[in-house]
């Protein structure tokens, strides 16, 4: 089972921001960011891509395909 809400908040937690400040660079509510890093809403397509931009980390480490955060890791 693919729990990306996990990996978004962990590395949002990480990061050290708050859901606000990543829902304005994503250019979404963050009622809207909320319910991605819930899991009760799927993440669009470019929006998975910016968070993985954002956080520097390849799209499949954020779907769990993988656990290197990079794909030359």
């Amino acid at each position: 089972m693919i729990f990306i809400f996990r990996r978004i908040r962990d590395l949002r937690e990480d990061a050290d921001i708050t859901q606000t400040q990543l829902s304005k660079y994503l250019n979404i509510s963050q009622r809207a960011y909320s319910h991605y890093e819930n899991g009760t809403r799927d993440i669009p397509t470019d929006i998975l891509i910016a968070l993985a931009n954002f956080h520097n980390v390849s799209i499949d480490y954020l779907l769990e395909r993988t656990n290197k955060k990079q794909l030359n890791d």
